[in-house]
């Protein structure tokens, strides 16, 4: 599909805090921990940028940022064996993750 002319693609625009808080709100699967849920969400979701502004507003909600999966792994544990992905890494042990 070819895109319009008239429309221009708007790539890497700034999020405002009420388009990351949303993943705040993302409702966890059956017996998944809501804390990791939406951790995992905004990480495969946001730039890095905007994946540390996230856990700010999560921590001030004081929920666990070692929250884990059913499987006993944090978000740090999983994002350690991805490719590019130190600005994460960073991001997760500077809040304690």
């Amino acid at each position: 599909m070819a895109e319009r002319k008239d429309k221009k693609k708007v790539v890497g625009e700034p999020m405002t805090d009420e388009q990351i808080k949303v993943f705040l709100d993302f409702q966890p699967e059956d017996g998944e921990n809501p804390d990791f849920h939406v951790l995992l969400k905004a990480y495969r979701a946001l730039r890095p940028e905007d994946f540390e502004r996230f856990v700010a507003f999560f921590q001030a909600q004081n929920r666990d940022i070692r929250a884990t999966d059913d499987q006993g792994r944090t978000l740090l544990d999983i994002v350690r064996g991805h490719g590019r992905s130190e600005p994460f890494v960073a991001i997760l042990e500077q809040a304690g993750g």
